[in-house]
């Protein structure tokens, strides 16, 4: 099965955000996301990798994005999302929808810049097909 490349950015989102979950649910999923992703490359390029990855997509995510906080290079060992999710509910939902999925296709690019758009797609598929599998947030009752 092959993911197009349009479709990598917002996949993980799309599958876990229902049209009315609120920021704080944006947020999670994020995080929840950011998780799946730590796991399925870590045991390729290791948890340093995976984390100066994720520094340098947050890094080149502020030029769209300013309130994205930029992380030290060479600061951690592992990825740590949580001051990202916390400026993250601090965004009206709209905001938040778009930086994280900038910062979702700022991360695919540099890997596929890495290890080429074929072996990104095969790591990356558990997240998305992961994703696809799970209810979109609740909707409000009418």
């Amino acid at each position: 099965m092959n993911i197009p490349v349009s479709f990598i950015s917002t996949a993980p989102l799309a599958c876990r955000v229902g049209r009315y979950a609120d920021v704080a649910q944006i947020a999670e999923a994020i995080g929840t996301v950011w998780k799946e992703i730590e796991e399925a490359l870590s045991p390729i390029i290791g948890q340093r990798g995976v984390a100066a990855l994720y520094r340098r997509s947050l890094h080149l995510s502020r030029v769209a994005h300013p309130w994205m906080v930029d992380l030290p290079e060479g600061t951690d060992v592992v990825m740590d999302t949580q001051p990202l999710l916390s400026q993250l509910v601090l965004q009206d939902r709209a905001d938040a929808l778009r930086a994280g999925s900038a910062l979702f296709q700022t991360f695919h690019d540099l890997l596929v810049s890495l290890v080429g758009p074929s072996l990104t797609e095969r790591l990356l598929r558990p997240v998305w097909t992961d994703s696809a599998g799970l209810p979109p947030a609740t909707e409000p009752p009418t």
